[in-house]
């Protein structure tokens, strides 16, 4: 500590590289030094200043500005490659030397759904944040699909079919569908006898998993029936359906872990109950490295178990093992 305190700062080459690296390797994904400085919890002039640094110990430009961008030169791509192997091989080196007891500590930036991320995941969250207190989280939610680079995202939780081939994705476990009506919408248009009666229903669409084709699966029989549906509401908001459904403006078809206090309260009645929309996977999600931080993969056994209770599944389902 007294050698550091001693140091002259004014010198680049005294600074922290694995800081300046990390900086740059910020600015080059994200895209412009605002960004990067956003991601870095800095200012901009902090993040222009280590790059400046960082220039001046390789004696080079590494970026080049224009009005719209920012353009790497050849060193700066070279640099950029270079200091992601470096960082990638520090991690390697903190978790490797450290023991079992070393302390855990960083920042993981994980982005969740917010159906799951601003209620369900809030205990397993807090629970990896009291046993490692060093550990810095930004929680980001919403229902996108990330970009892990320009974002700086480690991991995202992550509903339904993944579109992106080029992410690694881990399966949690599945999420059942089934359909839900208030009673007084129940009392209104009575009993069904075929399942496509639920046509002419007044629907409210979860936008993200079903709109205008809803496919259901007979639970007893296998038998599928394709429902055409002209829904009065679609939102890409699970909670927004949740509530239009409680008030009584149409059914649909909703995760069965959000809707159940409503079931047991009568607030919300299970309806067509033989019948189910295909369950909806849940995924970790996390781009392609050759090694993973232990403070991620600490941080994704936590998470993972507590999604698995919260869906309501075996933790020793062979088909769910991480």
């Amino acid at each position: 500590m007294l050698y550091t305190q001693r140091m002259n700062i004014h010198n680049p080459k005294n600074l922290d590289r694995i800081l300046l690296l990390t900086t740059w390797v910020r600015i080059v994904e994200a895209g412009s030094l605002s960004a990067a400085a956003k991601q870095l919890k800095t200012t901009q002039p902090t993040v222009s200043r280590r790059l400046q640094s960082l220039e001046q110990i390789f004696k080079c430009k590494l970026m080049l500005r224009t009005t719209h961008q920012l353009k790497l030169t050849d060193e700066g791509d070279t640099c950029y490659q270079y200091a992601k192997q470096l960082l990638e091989q520090w991690s390697i080196l903190e978790d490797t030397v450290g023991s079992d007891t070393a302390i855990i500590k960083g920042r993981l930036r994980v982005r969740a759904p917010h159906a799951f991320g601003q209620q369900q995941l809030i205990k397993p969250l807090m629970e990896y944040l009291t046993i490692y207190p060093e550990m810095r989280i930004d929680w980001l939610l919403n229902d996108t699909s990330p970009d892990f680079l320009a974002d700086n995202i480690d991991c995202a939780i992550h509903v339904g079919a993944i579109t992106n081939p080029n992410v690694v994705a881990k399966l949690i476990g599945y999420v059942p569908r089934i359909i839900v009506a208030a009673p007084e919408v129940i009392k209104k248009y009575g009993d069904i006898k075929n399942i496509s009666e639920l046509q002419q229903w007044p629907w409210i669409a979860v936008s993200t998993f079903y709109n205008h084709e809803l496919v259901l699966k007979n639970t007893l029989s296998n038998e599928l029936s394709v429902l055409g549906l002209d829904p009065i509401l679609s939102t890409d908001n699970l909670y927004s359906a949740l509530e239009c459904i409680k008030g009584g403006l149409g059914i649909g078809a909703i995760s069965s872990w959000l809707v159940k206090p409503y079931l047991l309260t009568s607030q919300l009645v299970h309806i067509a109950e033989n019948w189910q929309a295909d369950p909806l996977p849940v995924y970790f999600v996390y781009p392609y490295s050759n090694y993973y931080s232990k403070r991620l993969r600490l941080f994704m056994e936590i998470m993972t178990k507590g999604i698995q209770q919260m869906i309501g599944i075996d933790q020793n389902d062979d088909h769910i093992k991480m």
